[in-house]
């Protein structure tokens, strides 16, 4: 069995992910390609990770391709989870992940309006015809956001209470569950949000008006061999383990769509790990390099098993959840967090000595973010212990 080294694999990080100085790339496409896709719960994540990974753009750049270009797609995917993938992928990404997940939250939301004794009669039914009322009205507007649809569709308004006896219980419209269905069966999209490009208050638009002819039908076996493909690609060699997490797909899944993949097997410190066939070859070690990746950023979150670029950090730099917040790493490893304090000031701390000349390209790095936000300052949906200490 072929064996590759820890540090091979975080030169892989500094090449593949786009992370050393001369692996950046021109546009955020190809960003957002090099990593299969940008995380996106946290709206901010997407402009910094493509910060992170290219030269000479800007946050207007990310917005562009976004809504002007529309060549990058806002949808929930993989775990439940919010990304912005190119739009050549959201076929696979749909077939995969969306329409699976579209049954299973519509099985979820109508099991709470039953529960809840609003409707009289056929609950799927009767969701049914919200979801075509809604889709109907947005169509007519072509772009609305949730509260101009609930005007135009009046039982988007139907409160439900979906945790009855809770503390945490509180009534809420079906508005938002009725946009997550229409969006996960690629009916409607995210589009431009109301505000500043961290926020996460969005308008909706059909589909059509972001694809022309909609969503690309294809098998789901031939899209979770796709995905597995790009994903080992960058996040390659990893345990069955990672990839099981990572694509929230079962086990019987991510294992029948690896038949149809030429992969091989290779021995990685404490473990086993697989690899594309055609990807044997070492991958050239770039020079020192320094990124400061924003919370929930693709590289820290691609893999479950961390402790080859966490090391013993991981208390300061995750949320109880397990989301990351900022993070700072140093040729293929993380050894500190930082944080943009209300000032606009970029700070950061390091948990272990990396010496002067690392500290030299962090200070870089967060000259180079501070003119990134400009006059934007977002917070962390997700905060972690260090990114709190450090904006106290």
């Amino acid at each position: 069995m072929r064996s590759m080294s820890v540090e091979q694999r975080r030169a892989r990080i500094g090449v593949r992910h786009r992370l050393a100085e001369s692996a950046r790339v021109e546009t955020a496409e190809a960003a957002a390609r090099s990593m299969v896709v940008l995380h996106a719960t946290d709206p901010a994540t997407v402009f910094l990770s493509v910060a992170a990974r290219t030269r000479g753009l800007e946050p207007a750049h990310v917005e562009k391709a976004l809504y002007d270009d529309r060549t990058l797609l806002r949808m929930l995917a993989m775990r439940r989870t919010m990304f912005v993938a190119p739009a050549e992928l959201v076929p696979a990404l749909q077939a995969s992940c969306a329409e699976p997940l579209a049954h299973k939250q519509r099985k979820t939301y109508g099991r709470f309006i039953e529960n809840a004794g609003v409707v009289d009669g056929d609950v799927a039914a009767w969701l049914a015809e919200v979801e075509e009322e809604t889709h109907t009205a947005l169509l007519a507007r072509g772009a609305a956001t949730g509260a101009q649809l609930s005007k135009d569709v009046p039982r988007l308004r139907t409160q439900i209470d979906a945790a009855p006896g809770k503390s945490y219980s509180k009534p809420t419209s079906i508005t938002t569950w009725i946009l997550v269905i229409l969006g996960c069966q690629g009916r409607i999209v995210r589009g431009r949000p109301n505000g500043s490009w961290s926020s996460s208050q969005y308008t909706w638009s059909p589909i059509e008006s972001w694809l022309p002819g909609g969503i690309p039908e294809i098998t789901a076996e031939t899209a979770r061999t796709e995905l597995l493909r790009q994903w080992l690609r960058t996040f390659g060699p990893a345990p069955i383990s990672d990839i099981k997490w990572w694509t929230g797909w079962s086990l019987t899944e991510v294992r029948k769509a690896l038949t149809h993949l030429d992969t091989v097997e290779v021995e990685l410190d404490g473990g086993t790990g697989l690899l594309l066939a055609d990807d044997l070859d070492p991958v050239s070690t770039p020079e020192p390099w320094v990124s400061l990746l924003p919370a929930l950023d693709p590289t820290p979150m691609g893999w479950q098993s961390r402790d080859w670029y966490l090391g013993e950090h991981g208390p300061a730099l995750f949320d109880r959840n397990g989301n990351i917040g900022p993070s700072i790493f140093w040729n293929g490893r993380i050894v500190g967090g930082w944080a943009q304090r209300g000032t606009g000031e970029i700070v950061w701390r390091l948990l272990e000595d990396v010496g002067s000349d690392a500290e030299k390209l962090i200070e870089a790095e967060a000259a180079r973010r501070t003119t990134w936000y400009g006059e934007v300052r977002p917070v962390p949906r997700f905060r972690t212990p260090l990114e709190r200490e450090l904006t106290a």
